[in-house]
């Protein structure tokens, strides 16, 4: 379980095709290597991936073709930036809100509008993903957790503080660009409870 406040701007290193439909990253970030063990969680850009082994500040982790099909990491090249947070722990802040690292699709930067102070940021949400966003309500972009600011049929806005431009990947992304997104994991088990309750079940 992660938070969605993002603790480091990681960078990738290698992707070597492992066949099979798989991939081993290597991910560099010293501060979220500084304790990472095998067998530990770090968000690499909201997706989940599990520690295989740590070297001078690199991660591995091995990502299998679900992953790879169903998020942005496909696309990644050496020397990409990307988003690091390590799994929260029971002592933690939740400084964001409950994130699963299970990305619920890929959506895409579509216009940036600057202000004084922040910039409003617009994304396409895929089909299927708006009946979970609502104004007001938090969703994960590229593993970092953000606010709705505005939400259509196809469509969210956020809007971005000068933290959030500089520390994160969003801060150089551009129209067109792909992000993953996880919608707020209450609203599918709401969602599914109310649905039991109509249909008369009881699971």
């Amino acid at each position: 379980m992660f938070t969605g406040i993002v603790e480091e701007l990681g960078e990738i290193v290698r992707t070597t095709d492992t066949g099979g439909d798989s991939a081993l990253v290597a991910v560099r970030g010293p501060l979220v290597t500084s304790d990472a063990r095998h067998g530990d969680s770090i968000a690499v850009n909201g997706v989940c991936l599990t520690v295989v082994d740590v070297d001078g500040g690199v991660f591995t982790a091995d990502v299998m073709g679900e992953t790879l099909r169903r998020t942005a990491l496909g696309a990644l090249r050496p020397g990409d930036p990307v988003n690091l947070e390590r799994a929260a722990g029971l002592n933690s802040r939740l400084g964001g809100h409950l994130v699963q690292g299970h990305v619920d699709g890929v959506g895409e930067l579509l216009s940036r509008e600057p202000a004084a102070q922040w910039e409003t940021v617009r994304f396409r949400l895929p089909a299927g993903l708006s009946r979970y966003v609502v104004e007001k309500g938090s969703i994960t972009v590229d593993g970092i957790s953000l606010t709705v600011a505005g939400v259509g049929d196809d469509w969210f806005s956020v809007g971005l503080i000068p933290t959030t431009l500089k520390l994160t990947t969003l801060g150089a992304k551009g129209a067109g660009d792909p992000v993953n997104l996880e919608v707020d994991v209450l609203a599918k088990y709401v969602e599914r409870l109310l649905g039991d309750r109509a249909a008369g079940g009881d699971r």
